[in-house]
């Protein structure tokens, strides 16, 4: 009887739970942005201790080890087993890809492109598939990671909660960065990591306001994700004495190899992709040419085998030589390619920290050259795993801090940031893509980062432009001309043809401030047209516009349906192209510092 009277006292339920409640305590309070970062952080750290288990079910059954065992690590004596089990899930894959071809046809967006261009809006079914991809990849031996899976879900979890809860378009980008930090956290038990992952990758800025929310999310993830499966990636350094001046030289040499070094691997599986692409071969039947490929070099060595944590950990822990280095460097490096650019999905996260070690302990056979060098295998393997990590995924600071949480150990930190800001300032000023951004560059797509460019493309001449113009038809005569336009009545008039074709713009004082006799009058405007070719179409976004205006020096320009037809739909002047988007761009100044 006293719980019916207290229920009827608090109210309906969904009263309790209103949305725009719990909108309107994220909008005012940061409080609400940190309390939906601890959420996020949760659903994340249950994606990844999810998706990893079933990753490593899927090791145990499909190719018969232990729930302790790690592919790349383990030796499998089945020949006809490491070849099949690559191509059954190459096979696996092209089906799903030809189902998903015949029901979705919109691409699918990543959480950098999502953040970029949309405001932080990504599909939570789209986001399930890529994860549902990336198990099958990997699961079935293809030579990628997890951790593209890992962010794709947590940050389409992140965005689904962000447009549930109707959240502007800062706060939405910002939650979708705080489900990838908590995915890449939650995989690495590296929260600084996580963190930083978000900053420098996927919401493109660090602001204080982004700062906790961001951080709790990571923090939180890691706890949860350590209390169901653990982590096991923690590199022992051992003793190796004090790092020493002398020791930064050859770190930051290696910075600069490793940086060329992946860029070769990032253009190595461009062209494979564009071979694909080329070949008659459907796209459905492709991973499964490549499960081939990557069964063949499995044959040689399982370390080629998945994301590579195992055989990470092996090459590690002994001494390897010089020709089986750069051999098993080869063999992943190749694995890797054919295998992302035949469809398999993942990503090179963690493939390219496994390559950067093997040419870190390569390289560190030269160190003996370097007078006073001191530095152990083990510990130039933590340095070039960081720096081809940063010149494949980029976030320079993101893999200082990875090598300061696997370490644990200060002084290789900072020799750590020595080669990764060297390795990133290459390939920003050689190459200028990451892995990422350069697939978005041969798509077409002009991204350089996860800044929040989409506003731009938003703000098109469509919106802008005002339809309301006045036009008239080539040919009239200068006195017909006054008679329908007195002055004072317009500022300037679009010509047409009898079809609606643009012609020009006639700027109407200019024929009023025109000395000629009356006999004149009845002659054509030709010698008043102006911007013949030159106008905008509806598509085009404010920055466009603004640079064909500078490039005409024109007030104004006519707006046509489109580049064939040449239809005149609409005017737009420069005034207020520049006065919009300034309103604009300050608009999302003050979203980024949390003034709005």
């Amino acid at each position: 009887m006293h719980l019916k009277i207290k229920l009827r006292q608090l109210g309906p339920i969904h009263t309790l739970l209103d949305v725009g409640r719990m909108r309107a305590l994220l909008r005012r309070s940061e409080m609400g942005m940190v309390l939906a970062g601890a959420l996020v952080g949760v659903t994340s750290g249950l994606a990844v201790t999810a998706m990893s288990l079933i990753s490593r079910e899927m090791h145990s059954l499909i190719f018969g080890i232990s729930d302790v065992e790690r592919l790349s690590s383990s030796e499998i004596n089945d020949k006809f087993l490491l070849m099949a089990a690559p191509v059954a899930g190459g096979v696996l894959l092209g089906l799903l890809i030809y189902v998903l071809a015949k029901t979705r046809k919109k691409p699918m967006v990543d959480p950098i492109e999502a953040n970029a261009l949309h405001g932080g809006r990504l599909s939570l079914t789209d986001s399930i598939i890529v994860a549902i991809q990336n198990l099958i990849s990997n699961g079935f031996g293809a030579s990628v990671g997890l951790e593209a899976g890992y962010t794709q879900l947590a940050s389409g979890i992140a965005s689904k909660l962000g447009y549930k809860l109707q959240l502007r378009r800062a706060d939405l980008r910002v939650l979708v960065g705080c489900g990838a930090a908590g995915a890449i956290a939650a995989a690495f038990n590296a929260p600084l990591t996580g963190a930083f992952y978000a900053f420098e990758l996927i919401i493109g800025t660090y602001t204080i306001v982004s700062l906790t929310p961001v951080v709790v999310s990571a923090l939180v993830s890691t706890l949860i994700a350590r209390w169901l499966g653990g982590s096991d990636f923690i590199i022992d350094i051992g003793d190796f004495g004090t790092v020493m001046p002398a020791d930064y030289i050859p770190a930051i040499l290696l910075g600069a190899f490793c940086a060329g070094i992946g860029i070769l691997i990032m253009q190595g599986v461009a062209f494979v992709e564009e071979l694909a692409r080329r070949s008659s071969i459907a796209l459905p039947f492709r991973p499964a040419l490549g499960g081939i490929v990557v069964g063949l070099l499995a044959l040689v060595t399982p370390q080629v085998l998945s994301a590579g944590h195992g055989a990470l950990q092996l090459n590690l822990a002994r001494d390897v030589a010089i020709p089986a280095l750069v051999g098993l460097f080869l063999l992943k490096a190749f694995a890797s390619a054919i295998s992302i650019g035949s469809g398999f999905r993942g990503g090179l996260f963690f493939a390219s920290l496994f390559m950067g070690a093997l040419l870190g302990k390569f390289f560190a056979y030269s160190a003996p050259y370097f007078a006073q060098a001191s530095l152990t295998p083990i510990i130039y393997a933590v340095v070039g795993m960081s720096s081809l990590a940063v010149a494949v995924i980029g976030g320079p600071l993101t893999m200082t801090f990875l090598a300061l949480e696997i370490t644990g150990d200060f002084p290789i930190t900072v020799l750590v940031l020595a080669a990764v800001i060297t390795s990133s300032l290459v390939v920003r000023s050689t190459f200028g893509y990451s892995f990422a951004t350069w697939r978005f560059h041969l798509r077409g797509e002009s991204i350089r980062s996860a800044h929040d460019v989409g506003w731009i493309r938003n703000l098109t001449v469509n919106k802008l432009m005002r339809a309301d113009v006045k036009t008239a038809k080539v040919g009239i005569s200068i006195e017909a001309f006054k008679e329908s336009f007195p002055i004072g009545s317009a500022q300037r008039v679009i010509l047409v043809e009898d079809s609606g074709k643009y012609a020009g713009l006639v700027l109407v004082p200019d024929i009023y401030a025109n000395l000629t006799d009356t006999a004149d009058e009845s002659k054509g405007l030709d010698e008043f047209v102006r911007y013949r070719n030159d106008f905008l179409t509806p598509q085009m976004n404010a920055k466009q516009a603004a640079a064909i205006f500078d490039k005409t020096e024109s007030e104004a320009l006519a707006v046509v349906n489109n580049l064939v037809e040449r239809t005149v739909v609409g005017q737009l002047s420069e005034a207020h192209t520049l006065r919009r988007y300034s309103e604009e761009l300050d608009r999302r100044r003050r979203e980024v510092s949390g003034e709005i």
